[in-house]
This record gives C-alpha cells, structure tokens and sequence, in this order.
C-alpha cells in the first residue's frame, strides 16, 4: 500500500503544447492516502483514464512527477511499481483455466502452493466462479471473464495499489451491485489503496471514501459523497452528482440576500459582495412548490414518478428546473411558485463555490 502524491502533474498528446487548452490533463498537486478508495468520477474525456495510465506507468506526464510513499516513479516501468490493474474490457489468458487465470500473478512471483491455493479459492468466492475454476476461460462469457480479471487483480494482498478503469462496464446490472459490494469489503478487510475510475456516479458513491471528481481535465473537488451533495465545489460537481441535479440560477448577492429576476431571496448567511458571473446553487431536495407569491414563479411542466419519489419539471424565470416531492403528495392547483431553502443554498462567482463568512475550512 502506499500514499501516492501528483507533484506539478500535467500531461498533453501532442509534442508542443502551447496553452492550457492544449493539456488533457491540466496541473495537478494532490496526495492521495495510504489505504483510502478513490473513484475518479467525470463525464467521457475529463482525463480519468490519463490520470490512471500515468498512475499505474503505461503513460509518461509531460510534466511534473508522481510519487509512492515519497519515492520518485515518474519513469519507472509499471512492473517496478507494485500496482495491479483492471481494464474496462476482460483481459484474460483463454488458454488457461480460471484458476489458472487466477492463480497467475502470485505464482509469477514464486508464492507457496498452499497459500496460493487457499487465495484463488478466497477470491473465486468473492467473484462467484467456484464452480468455473477448472474450465478454460475461452468459452466463458464476457461478464464471466470481466470476473476473472477483477479476481485476478486482487488476488495479490502486497499491491501499493489497486487501479481499476471502468471494470464493470460488461458485466449485468444485478452482477455489478455485487461485485462493488466484494470490492469494499476487499478494502475493509485489506486496506490496499484503490482507485476505481467511471463515469457513473452511483458506482463512485458507493465504492468510495473519497470521489474525486474532474472536468476539463481538472480535479474541481475531492470529497465524500456527502461533502458532493452537500456543498459541491464547483456547479459541474453540483450538476453531476445527484439525480437531477443541482439547480443553477443567476442572481445578484448582496451579504445575506440574492435577488434572482425581481424576487429577493433569503441565504441564510453572509457572503460579501462575490464578483463575476454569480449564481446560487439548490437541490431539488430543497426547494419547494408553494402558492405563496414571495418565492419564485414557476410553471409546472411535467411530474416524473420514479416511485419513492416525485420529479416535477418546472420553468422558473425561462430556465428549467426539478423539484423533488414525497410519493404520494399532491400538487396544488395554485402551486405557482417555488421557494428555496435557506440553510440549503450554495453561491458561486464564475462557476466555483462562494464560502460565506465564517465557514471553517
């Protein structure tokens, strides 16, 4: 297991980068502990899948160093880095049989029989293919192989870490719960350092202690899932995380209020005078369909139920918006207005979060 730290990281596909624009990997200066799950979570071509591949040594940074424990491995050969990697698409040897497929990365490295017995066994277990370990792995299915490449990667308990890139893309819904649960219990039983790459954020939220969560090539916040939900860093986090998404409207702050069209609005604490292009941040969780004329005026578009819940679809000022409301609950006829939650509201000045006066870090 081991801390692994991004110094000065950045990294560009094309030999002279000339700007920012240029970089799929923009500049990166974070530390990663020893022991903690990751999950990398952004929409196609944020740089997720750069960031492993330099990680785990299958691509060289155009700059800047990544470290294990303090030790320089920016050049090193992946086969020097102590890590175990697991690709979207099964890799697996069809010539051998599951428990050989299995059993291969500890008997490269000279294990003991018995202890490599008892641990393709373990993991067979965790994975589901007991019963598959003495057929060949050529007749198996794709999801069924997508097994064997997860077991095989953590078959290993001496890995600095364990890299996973969207691993559970080919593998059915119902497999896919089951295999993010067994790669947590991995971790609590063995503390090895994870980081679980994907796109989809109910497999980040679940899987991780912390998500770190990147756009344009940026990592815009790492948190827990609560931290995400709560005070989303960035109105990308806001908009990506939660189903819908955060709200966003523009609006003029003032200390503790915004005005958003001709409604002034209460924010429940200070925030200055923020510069540039401002907007406050609500999830549909808190916002609330009233008739009372002080909120803001909304049209009901369409109701979604999804079955605990209610999605309605509104038109506030022009823009469309979600409000959740409980199962069951009815909406009434002169329910044209929504109004926000105080203590729920985020402010951000040209995309980024706004703390308001006296919020500790």
């Amino acid at each position: 297991m081991a801390k692994i730290t991004l110094d000065n990281l950045a990294h560009s596909y094309l030999k002279n980068p000339k700007s920012e624009d240029d970089y799929a990997l923009k500049e990166l200066n974070h530390d990663w502990v020893d022991g903690e799950a990751y999950a990398l979570l952004g929409s196609s071509g944020c740089g997720k899948s750069t960031l492993l591949n330099i990680i785990s040594g299958l691509l060289q940074p155009s700059q800047g160093r990544i470290l294990f424990d303090g030790k320089d491995v920016t050049h090193a050969p992946t086969a020097e880095r102590n890590i175990a990697q697991v690709f979207q698409f099964p890799v697996v040897y069809d010539t051998m049989t599951v428990r050989e497929n299995l059993a291969f990365p500890l008997r490269n490295r000279g294990a003991d029989a018995s202890y490599i017995e008892a641990r393709v066994n373990q993991i067979a277990a965790m994975i589901g293919m007991e019963a598959e370990l003495g057929r060949k792995a050529r007749g198996l299915t794709a999801d069924a192989k997508q097994k064997i490449s997860l077991g095989r990667g953590m078959v290993r308990e001496d890995v600095n870490a364990l890299l996973f890139d969207e691993p559970l893309t080919v593998i059915d819904p119902h497999m896919k719960w089951e295999l993010r649960t067994q790669l947590k219990s991995l971790h609590h039983e063995f503390g090895h350092t994870m980081i679980y790459v994907t796109h989809d954020q109910t497999e980040a939220l679940t899987f991780a202690d912390k998500v770190v969560v990147m756009f344009d090539g940026r990592v815009v916040q790492i948190g827990t899932p609560q931290e995400l939900f709560e005070r989303p860093a960035h109105t990308f986090v806001g908009y990506f995380i939660g189903s819908p998404g955060m709200n966003v409207m523009d609006a003029k702050v003032s200390g503790r209020t915004a005005t958003v069209g001709d409604v002034t609005v209460d924010l429940g604490a200070d925030y200055a005078m923020p510069k540039g292009h401002v907007q406050l941040g609500v999830r549909p969780e808190f916002m609330q369909l009233t008739s009372d004329r002080s909120g803001l005026p909304a049209r009901v578009r369409r109701v979604e139920d999804v079955g605990r819940h209610k999605i309605v679809r509104l038109e506030v000022m022009g823009k469309e918006m979600a409000v959740i409301m409980a199962e069951g609950s009815e909406i009434a006829t002169d329910a044209n207005y929504v109004q926000l939650k105080a203590d729920a509201i985020n402010v951000y000045a040209n995309d980024w979060r706004v703390a308001p006066m006296g919020e500790s870090a």
